[in-house]
């Protein structure tokens, strides 16, 4: 009787057994995203890659996800663009696999500025005034982020040189933009959703333009990892990229689920969360012309110390995008 306990409990012992192995089993795949409107999203991905084990981990900027990348605590990173060619530049092992969501930018001013929305004449002649009397516009961005290369874009394509004509300020954290504009530190300021909502719905500042017209458009987000992850962990990167896909559609038609990830990370309000969402658009895509757009103007504006080109077609792995969503290269932003 006893040896057929013992096997009984042997037998119950089994499923637990297996299902310890099972999650010993599981790819794991630690992600970094920044604390923005765009970057919210990624914190669903988990219930989208059910046969991984994907953590998802915040920071307060894309730098510091950069930083956390090729240092390698985390194994996939969310971060933009600009830090793509910046990472390029820096001789840094990075692939980019995914898109994530673009847009998100916003060019704010001080409620005291006498300048209508989208009146760049206007404008450059108060720069100019203000340059003459000694005392130059201050302009503010966090300085290696989407936004503060979207303002430089636009500014550099409207004639205004950020080195000579105005005082450009760096304000690391976005969360902070909205006290610079009330407190006056700052006249002007190219934020990211949702703190550019959030500066307008409290009326720190007011609206001037949304900078797209420039070399990387609307181009915000970039999913980056390693080529040693890639190596040793392809089954986690192809479900962290698959999860990804499927968040972004699922945002793009569920604008409540957004709001709820956005209030929850960001600690912001529901209706700064929804306007927020106006100025932003899921896409995992990865265009590869517009980011040698992105490249060749980061070296004009001396951004970067040298041409990336090579660089940022070599490291765009369409593989796991591709296997993702059935599409081609092409239709993925390789043309």
């Amino acid at each position: 009787m006893k040896a057929v306990r013992r096997w009984l409990a042997c037998l119950a012992m089994i499923p637990l057994m297996a299902a310890a192995a099972s999650a010993q089993d599981k790819p794991k795949i630690k992600l970094g995203f920044a604390k923005c409107a765009h970057c919210t999203p990624l914190v669903l991905t988990p219930e989208y890659a059910k046969d991984i084990d994907l953590e998802v981990v915040p920071f307060n900027t894309g730098n510091d996800v950069l930083t956390a990348l090729v240092s390698k605590s985390i194994d996939v990173g969310q971060i933009t663009y600009l830090h793509y060619a910046t990472a390029l530049d820096k001789g840094f092992d990075v692939m980019a696999i995914s898109g994530q969501v673009n847009g998100g930018s916003q060019i704010l001013l001080s409620n005291d500025l006498p300048v209508e929305p989208n009146d760049w004449a206007g404008l450059k002649t108060m720069i100019a005034e203000r340059k003459a009397a000694g005392k130059p516009l201050k302009v503010a961005a966090s300085r290696g982020n989407a936004q503060d290369i979207h303002m430089r874009g636009a500014f550099a394509k409207q004639g205004i040189d950020i080195a000579k004509d105005v005082e450009f300020v760096n304000i690391p954290n976005p969360s902070d933009h909205a006290q610079a504009l009330r407190r006056g530190e700052v006249d002007l300021i190219c934020s990211v959703e949702p703190f550019a909502t959030q500066i307008r719905q409290v009326k720190a500042g007011k609206f001037f333009t949304y900078p797209y017209d420039q070399s990387a458009g609307e181009l915000t987000n970039l999913m980056l990892t390693r080529s040693d992850v890639i190596v040793a962990n392809r089954k986690g990167l192809q479900s962290t990229v698959g999860a990804i896909v499927k968040v972004d559609d699922f945002v793009a038609k569920n604008h409540d689920a957004w709001v709820g990830v956005i209030t929850k990370v960001t600690g912001l309000d529901k209706t700064i969360a929804e306007g927020a969402i106006e100025n932003l658009k899921p896409d995992y895509r990865m265009y590869k012309p517009q980011a040698l757009a992105i490249a060749a103007m980061m070296k004009e504006l001396k951004y970067i110390s040298k041409d990336v080109s090579a660089e940022v077609s070599k490291n765009m792995d369409y593989s796991f995008l591709q296997a993702a969503s059935g599409l081609s290269a092409a239709d993925l932003g390789n043309k």
